[in-house]
């Protein structure tokens, strides 16, 4: 039986071994549980103690020589509950958490997301506001910079965009386009809440500004893709400025 789910109760691996081993062997001996894990003599004692200790297994004396035997497995059971409401106590926690991290927050906050990992949780956090604001970009260069997983990952990130009904506001380099976005295909650009701008000619723009909520993220697409995020209301509303300049005089 793969019993791995035990680190999810903070047993090491060695723990786990060990607990294996007795429950598969019943009544056991040291050099049993030596013989059925592998590890050292030494290491079992440590671990067999740390067992006992956290209810997990007990022992009896026979004859001057120990022998070991798990407890109940309602004791597991007893372990996932308390788990579960500290788990719990600590979700409770969280508005306080919340409160005292708005409190603590500087006037102007920067984060950077290193990785398509890292990238793919950004683009999640856009997902909680109403609409987005996209300056520059050229369709991750011409869909040559990324690897194919993130291309498809977006894919799946734009419906779930549409089915949340988050508006994408996309000013493109110029020639730019999205993969079945084409400027011309404006029924599907009302029905998928994206709208449609380019830049001028002379302003070709690798490198991709998303602007959402109070924040101004700064992307450039490669094979692990890197963000840099400032948060600032005085900053958003200047990038703002730049938008809404090319938004209404656009090329």
């Amino acid at each position: 039986m793969n019993l791995d789910n035990l680190k999810e109760l903070g047993l090491s691996s060695g723990q786990i071994q060990v607990y294996a081993a007795v429950l598969d062997l019943g009544i056991s001996t040291l050099n049993k549980i030596q013989e059925k894990t592998g590890i050292e003599r030494r290491n079992i004692y440590d671990i067999l103690n740390k067992l006992i200790e956290a209810g997990l297994i007990s022992y009896t004396v026979e004859k001057g020589k120990r022998t070991y035997q798990c407890t109940h497995p309602n004791k597991l059971l007893q372990e996932i509950k308390e788990r579960e409401r500290k788990l719990k106590d600590l979700e409770e926690q969280i508005p306080s958490i919340k409160n005292l991290f708005e409190l603590s927050k500087p006037d102007i906050k920067a984060e950077v997301f290193r990785g398509n990992e890292a990238i793919k949780s950004l683009f999640e956090e856009i997902l909680d506001y109403k609409e987005s604001f996209w300056l520059g970009g050229n369709s991750f260069e011409g869909y040559q910079a990324v690897p194919q997983n993130l291309q498809i990952w977006f894919e799946h990130w734009m419906t779930r965009r549409i089915e949340n009904k988050h508006v994408m506001h996309d000013l493109v380099s110029y020639g730019s386009s999205l993969k079945g976005f084409e400027p011309t295909n404006i029924k599907k650009h009302k029905q998928a809440y994206y709208k449609y701008c380019t830049l001028p000619k002379d302003m070709y723009v690798p490198m991709v500004i998303i602007i959402f909520g109070n924040k101004v993220a700064q992307v450039l697409w490669s094979q692990q893709s890197f963000a840099f995020i400032l948060e600032s209301d005085k900053i958003k509303q200047s990038f703002m400025k730049y938008f809404n300049y090319f938004w209404k005089n656009p090329y």
